[in-house]
């Protein structure tokens, strides 16, 4: 992560156009950099080794030309025989204590997904190798069913998608979230669901049965309405305008769908935060939320990596004014803070999706769940009750 730590350097020492151009220079002549042609439909054009690894690794010429010689990053699949499916967290500025992630991984690649840097913990990279090297949980709604069951498991709602996306492109075959929403219906358990993929919509018919109940929502996250951005940022996510009419087939259905407007990023899209807001109440949502552009660990050279190579000439102004927003440094991860960000510009983005969401009727927190409908799983082997 050196050079890119060095070519931030540049960037902020010399002038706009000379600074974005001698940093890529630099990044180009570090090997950090993976042959385009390798990454073609992918955000991340770096694939450092994780920081729990002894060694880095670049790419060098040893005069044989046999880089160009190097397939194409393809998307492999591998199978995780998890113990437990239900993650617990205690996390004072998130509205629930318990997640599920059917897949690590995730081959939506947005250039700006803060779950990148978990891949190290599997000694891989957070750069392309997050993208490409997956890991899905076939057993997720069996080890759901196990745990619910457990005595002393008191419902709550579910939250998936909070980490990464579970109707990402490996679920039409896998199709773990659909089987999981096969257990929370059977037993009438709450469900919250955030993706930025219009596959939501293959559920509806789970997902309309469940919300007349109270049971779930679903949040689509509409980062940017300008195509062009989103399939250099989220190369792999659904348009922008397949999520919107997600948004419409749901409601129309019942389902209560919020939007979240995530990342914001200031000087590349918080601009729409507006025109995002109008869009998605004109499709019938009716909650929306907002989360300020996070950059921990691996994530920030990765995301430096592609905004110098796709936007050069913003580079100084967008890193400037994040930093404004986190006490001087790319990122700050302290509690109350990591979501929204501090200072004057922070405040008027914030003070922006106060006043949309007032015109709009998008209210900030929607209806609870239920969870009093939950109906215990009997533990295999309990005598069934006499009729």
């Amino acid at each position: 992560m050196k050079a890119i730590a060095e070519a931030d350097q540049f960037a902020g020492s010399l002038g706009a156009a000379d600074g974005a151009a001698a940093a890529n220079q630099h990044i180009d002549a570090s090997g950090m950099r993976v042959d385009r042609r390798r990454v073609r439909g992918r955000a991340s054009a770096i694939n450092p080794a994780g920081r729990f690894e002894a060694l880095a690794r670049v790419e060098v010429d040893d005069g044989w030309q046999s880089l160009e010689d190097l397939p194409p990053f393809k998307t492999e699949v591998q199978v995780e025989r998890a113990r437990t499916v239900i993650t617990r967290n205690q996390s004072p500025d998130i509205s629930f204590d318990r997640s599920i992630n059917p897949y690590r991984g995730c081959e939506h690649g947005c250039v700006y997904c803060f779950a990148r840097p978990t891949h190290a913990y599997a000694g891989l990279s957070a750069g392309v190798d997050f993208e490409s090297r997956l890991f899905v949980k076939p057993d997720a709604a069996k080890l759901l069913e196990k745990e619910i069951t457990r005595a002393g498991y008191e419902p709550r709602t579910i939250a998936i998608g909070t980490n990464t996306d579970p109707y990402q492109p490996i679920e039409r075959e896998w199709m773990v979230m659909r089987s999981i929403l096969e257990v929370l219906e059977r037993h009438n358990h709450p469900v919250g669901i955030v993706t930025k993929s219009a596959l939501v919509v293959r559920d509806a018919d789970i997902l309309a049965r469940m919300a007349e109940k109270g049971l779930a929502k679903v949040a689509l996250s509409v980062t940017t309405t300008d195509r062009m951005l989103a399939r250099t940022m989220e190369p792999r996510a659904s348009t922008p305008t397949k999520r919107l009419e997600a948004i419409k087939a749901l409601s129309a259905v019942g389902v209560p769908c919020s939007v979240m407007v995530a990342p914001i990023i200031p000087g590349l899209n918080d601009h729409e935060i507006e025109k995002i807001l109008d869009a998605a109440a004109a499709m019938g949502a009716t909650q929306a939320g907002y989360v300020l552009l996070r950059l921990p660990l691996e994530v920030a050279p990765v995301f430096k990596e592609w905004l110098l190579r796709h936007y050069p000439e913003r580079y100084r102004h967008v890193m400037s004014l994040i930093r404004s927003m986190r006490g001087g440094k790319d990122y700050d991860s302290e509690w109350s803070k990591r979501m929204s960000g501090t200072g004057p510009y922070a405040w008027q983005i914030a003070r922006r999706m106060e006043m949309a969401c007032k015109r709009l009727g998008l209210s900030a927190r929607g209806k609870p769940l239920r969870a009093d409908l939950f109906v215990r799983p009997k533990p295999a082997g309990e005598q069934l009750e006499l009729l």
